[in-house]
């Protein structure tokens, strides 16, 4: 698998993962609020979610990954 597509699928996965958690939590505390919820979850899920790129090292392409609960940025490959 090349590295750009493992930093989008990375990049997506980790995303929805996060969105879906956050929706349903906020629609299970306040059902009423549909879009509201979802505007929230989407903004929350996109600054919470882990970010990757391809970097090229020494000729070799890497997929880096940085996010708020890991200290600097790591090699996923």
């Amino acid at each position: 698998m090349k590295p750009k597509i493992k930093a989008f699928l990375v990049n997506f996965l980790g995303f929805v993962a996060l969105f879906l958690i956050f929706r349903y939590t906020l629609l299970y505390f306040f059902p009423e609020q549909h879009y509201v919820s979802l505007f929230i979850a989407a903004i929350t899920a996109s600054v919470l979610s882990p970010k990757c790129g391809v970097v090229v090292e020494n000729g070799q392409q890497r997929v880096k990954v940085k996010w708020f609960l890991l200290k600097g940025v790591r090699d996923i490959t």
